[in-house]
């Protein structure tokens, strides 16, 4: 089955949590902080690989997490890191931010290995909150949270030609003359339902790929007859073999079919359809008015393109096209689709700017202030507090003062003896 999109989400693993433990030995009375740190969460990286050629995986499962970072352990022994994710997918696969549409990797390279998620950060132990005043520490860092997206897989043919042209005008029977690829050929219209690859050998040393698509139909860059996407899948190529069928068996205007195909590749896309063109008249041996070639000729030169009659049935005037294509594609560089966006951008912009401090009212009791925003979470996230410790309480309440806490608070109105609840929790407020 050839599946060529998929949505997953896809998570790095967490930070694993620093330990806030103490030395208890019989030799020490009063044993120092030990506690190590947590190990980092594992990478979410993508593999492209040749063994495979269709997203069809996926359809199968659609949630991805990398492995959470061991916490870290008394005795200043530090956790072990996240195992990293490696996810597999077809060369030419896209990863694409589902809700802002941004390219995140590009894979188009055999046993390319991109990073996606980063896992998130151990905490440190509480080895790291030791001073001159703070002598037993009993906070620790917590670990990050690694981040998830959701994202779309795309995939799209890294060929180096590809074929378009009605249906029916011989391109399936093409790509089986010049390639050993296996496309349907038969006397009706889309026999081709996937694309096909086929590998062209020019002679030793020397081939390039091959992508033959569906026939094309007006109407395809908006999907009729599935063609946008199929068109997406000569988007990477560097050249295009535009195939007529110059005989006009089905009783069009090769002239007029060779319009309305560069016509839906303009409407799908301006630089697929601004790629090197050869036209390719095919069917020759089924014609019977030779001017009507020569006039189909002379107007494909009038545009500055090159035209080969062939004859794919009869395997005539192939050779000469094929060693023409290798000396163009060597002039060829392969273009970018798209730049690429950074994920930290993404997670930016998905996640939007929040205010330092966030203060509001319990709907049901005006006296109890709920306190939220970025710092709080940013305090949230760096430590384990352990709130039955009085300590641990104190230091997590003395570093939300020196961050202007209580300032706000004290805008929003709150009188001594009022109620804040921070992440669940509540604390009695006194100035």
């Amino acid at each position: 089955m050839f599946i060529d999109e998929a949505i997953i989400t896809v998570k790095a693993g967490d930070g694993g949590d620093g330990a806030a433990t103490f030395r208890r030995e019989k030799s020490v009375q009063f044993g120092g902080p030990d506690g190590g740190d947590g190990g980092n969460g594992g990478d979410i990286i993508f593999r492209a690989d040749n063994n495979i050629n269709t997203l069809v995986d996926f359809k199968y499962r659609r949630k991805y997490e990398a492995e959470r970072g061991v916490s870290g352990a008394k005795k200043k022994m530090n956790g072990k890191r996240g195992e990293a994710l490696v996810i597999k997918v077809p060369i030419g696969t896209q990863v694409r931010d589902l809700e802002t549409g941004h390219l995140l990797l590009d894979l188009s390279h055999n046993h390319e290995e991109r990073v996606l998620l980063k896992g998130g950060r151990g905490g440190l132990g509480n080895v790291h909150f030791k001073n001159a005043v703070r002598k037993a520490p009993k906070i620790a860092g917590k670990g990050k949270e690694g981040a998830e997206l959701k994202v779309k897989l795309e995939l799209k043919l890294l060929a180096d030609v590809a074929l378009v042209g009605y249906p029916s005008v011989g391109k399936s029977s093409f790509i089986n003359r010049v390639s050993a690829a296996k496309s349907k050929v038969a006397n009706y219209h889309f026999t081709t339902l996937s694309p096909k690859l086929g590998v062209v050998r020019v002679e030793e040393g020397k081939s390039f790929l091959m992508a033959d698509i569906p026939g094309l139909i007006e109407g395809a860059h908006e999907g009729v007859g599935l063609g946008d996407k199929f068109l997406k899948h000569i988007e990477r190529c560097k050249m295009i073999y535009h195939i007529v069928d110059v005989a006009a068996l089905e009783g069009r205007s090769p002239i007029e079919d060779f319009e309305k195909i560069n016509e839906e590749l303009q409407k799908f896309s301006p630089k697929l359809a601004a790629k090197k063109q050869i036209v390719l008249a095919n069917k020759m041996d089924l014609l019977w008015e030779p001017e009507k070639y020569d006039e189909f000729k002379e107007y494909i030169e009038a545009k500055g393109l090159s035209i080969y009659p062939i004859s794919v049935m009869m395997n005539d005037g192939l050779k000469p096209v094929i060693y023409k294509t290798w000396d163009v594609l060597e002039s060829i560089e392969r273009e970018p689709l798209e730049e690429e966006v950074s994920v930290e951008t993404v997670l930016k912009e998905i996640k939007g700017e929040k205010e330092d401090f966030i203060v509001t009212r319990d709907p049901e009791d005006d006296e109890v202030f709920i306190l939220e925003g970025r710092i709080v979470d940013e305090v949230l996230a760096k430590y384990v507090i352990h709130i039955a410790d009085e300590d641990a309480l104190i230091n997590f309440l003395h570093m939300m003062r020196n961050l202007g806490m209580e300032e706000v608070l004290e805008e929003a109105g709150i009188q001594d003896g009022d109620t804040v609840r921070i992440a669940n929790v509540e604390f009695e407020y006194w100035n």
